[in-house]
């Protein structure tokens, strides 16, 4: 051991010497995640994602007037996937889709699926099944309006889904929301596809 301008050397390790982490960040714990600004910067986005669901759900079922008028609304008898399928029966799939236009199985699916991402999304549980199946129901949106009238090939439904899958691998719910304690129950600790 050698003293150096006041320094001590060691071929050992000091144990109170900090060590610098070299952990990359994909390996780093939800929890540490969420305390960065980039944290809220998901969460931020989770919200509004999950305000977009919601809002169509609601807007659909309630027929607020801004995209589905009262008299077409879901709870006046109405088909909330009626207007969009029927649109797209001139598109390269759209035979497939435009038969599947107002059937009820359909229109439950949908809304469902439109209801349960939007709550997952915004209480910030359950944010990988809802990243998958708004995924899901993102690019069969997204298909369905094939071939696109303002790009080659991508639309606002593949950038959504892109950013549903940022959100499940980044522990979004954390911050914000419900998500660190949904993950510490014991029915998403036996099933961590629900977290």
């Amino acid at each position: 051991m050698t003293i150096t301008k006041g320094h001590r050397q060691s071929s050992r390790t000091d144990l109170t010497t900090p060590i610098m982490d070299t952990t990359p960040v994909m390996d780093t714990a939800p929890a540490e995640i969420a305390t960065r600004p980039a944290g809220y910067v998901w969460a931020i986005a989770r919200i509004s994602l999950g305000w977009t669901f919601l809002w169509a759900f609601l807007d659909k079922f309630l027929g607020w007037g801004f995209a589905t008028p009262a008299d077409r609304a879901w709870i006046a008898g109405g088909s909330p996937t009626t207007g969009f399928l029927k649109g797209t029966g001139e598109n390269a799939l759209g035979g497939f889709f435009s038969g599947l236009a107002g059937q009820a199985w359909v229109d439950w699916l949908f809304m469902i699926g439109l209801l349960g991402v939007g709550a997952a999304l915004i209480l910030g549980a359950g944010i990988r099944i809802a990243a998958i199946t708004g995924g899901l129901l993102l690019v069969l949106m997204w298909a369905a309006a094939l071939p696109l009238e303002t790009n080659p090939f991508l639309d606002e439904h593949l950038v959504y889904a892109v950013v549903l899958a940022g959100l499940a691998l980044t522990g979004a719910g954390d911050v914000l929301g419900v998500g660190a304690w949904w993950g510490r129950t014991s029915l998403v600790r036996r099933l961590p596809i629900l977290k």
